[in-house]
C-alpha cells in the first residue's frame, strides 16, 4: 500500500558575501537540523524547502525512504541552485523582471526536476518556505502551476450559540464559547493561490496583501463578529464557528484574488482558532 513522506530541510543560504547575500561563504553544515543545517552566520536568508515523497514503503525497514537520502539530495542539488539565485537577485538588472535562474517558478520546476532524478521514490510535490508566513510550492502533476501562502493575523470576539436552542442547550453544547458577552481569539489566516507558473516572477504580492486587508482584515479585525459583522450577526448571520469564519473569508476572497491575474484562483483559506483548532475550506 502507497505512502506519502514529508520531510522539511532547513539551512541558510550561503553565497559569497561579495553578491550581496551577506552569508559570508559555504560553511559548514551542523547538526541542530531545526535551526538550520548550516545555520545563519551574521546576517542571511534563511529558508526551509519541504519535499513531498510517495511509493511503496520497504516490508522489512518499513521506510519509505531514508530521510538522510532526501537531506543529502536537498543540500547537493536544491541549495547550489538557491546559492545562486541568491546572487543572481543581488546583481540583476534594475527592470526588476529578474532572470530565469531567479524566476521562482523556474526554481521550483528545476528542483522537482532535479529531486526526481536523484532520488528513487516518486517526488510529488516541493514547498520552498521564505518564511514561517510565506511560501511557495509546485506539484510534479502540475508543474504549470505554483500555489503562494501568506498568512494574516486579526483580533476579534465572538459568541457561539444557537437561536434556535434553549440558553441551556447552548451552555451544554458550546460551554464557555457561549458567554453572553463573548470571548475573544486571535485568528491566524491563510491564503493558498494558484498563479501560472509564467506568472509568479511578477506575481504582486503587494496586491494580494492589499486584497485579503480591504476583503477580511478590515472588516473583522478587532470586531465582536456577532454584533459589528453582517456575516455573523445575531439573529440572521452564520454562527461564527473557525469552520464559518473559513468558508466565509473564502467567499469574500475568491473574486478579489481572482481579479489579480488571468488564471490566479484562491485554492483554499485556513483559519486558526488557536494553536490547535482550525478549518480549510473548501476541504
Amino acid at each position: 500500500m502507497e505512502a506519502t513522506l514529508h520531510r522539511t530541510v532547513r539551512f541558510a543560504v550561503e553565497a559569497p558575501e561579495e553578491d550581496g547575500c551577506g552569508g559570508g561563504g559555504r560553511g559548514t553544515r551542523g547538526p541542530n537540523g531545526y535551526a538550520g543545517s548550516p545555520p545563519v552566520r551574521g546576517l542571511g536568508p534563511f529558508l526551509t524547502c519541504t519535499i513531498e515523497c510517495r511509493g511503496t514503503p520497504d516490508t522489512e525497514s518499513g521506510y519509505l525512504l531514508n530521510i538522510r537520502e532526501i537531506d543529502r539530495a536537498v543540500h547537493a542539488r536544491v541549495r547550489p541552485m538557491l546559492e545562486r539565485a541568491c546572487a543572481g537577485s543581488a546583481a540583476e538588472s534594475n527592470d526588476g523582471r529578474g532572470t530565469e535562474s531567479t524566476n521562482p517558478a523556474t526554481l521550483l520546476a528545476d528542483a522537482l526536476d532535479a529531486l526526481q532524478k536523484t532520488l528513487p521514490v516518486a517526488v510529488t510535490a516541493i514547498e520552498l518556505g521564505l518564511s514561517p508566513y510565506h511560501a511557495l510550492a509546485m506539484t510534479a502533476a502540475d508543474p504549470t502551476h505554483a500555489t503562494i501562502r501568506l498568512r494574516f493575523d486579526f483580533a476579534a470576539a465572538h459568541r457561539l450559540h444557537v437561536p434556535a436552542w434553549s440558553d441551556k442547550a447552548n451552555r451544554n453544547y458550546f460551554g464557555k464559547c457561549n458567554n453572553p458577552h463573548g470571548h475573544g481569539h486571535n485568528y491566524q489566516l491563510e491564503v493558498r493561490v494558484l498563479v501560472p507558473a509564467g506568472l509568479l516572477g511578477a506575481f504582486s504580492i503587494d496586491a494580494l496583501e492589499a486584497v485579503v486587508e480591504s476583503a477580511v482584515i478590515a472588516r473583522f479585525d478587532h470586531k465582536h463578529l456577532n454584533l459589528d459583522t453582517e456575516e455573523f450577526a445575531d439573529g440572521s448571520g452564520l454562527n461564527p464557528t473557525v469552520e464559518n469564519i473559513a468558508r466565509v473569508c473564502h467567499g469574500l476572497l475568491a473574486q478579489p484574488v481572482a481579479a489579480l491575474g488571468k488564471d490566479v484562483a484562491l485554492r483554499s483559506v485556513r483559519v486558526w482558532e488557536t494553536d490547535r483548532t482550525s478549518s480549510e475550506y473548501p476541504a
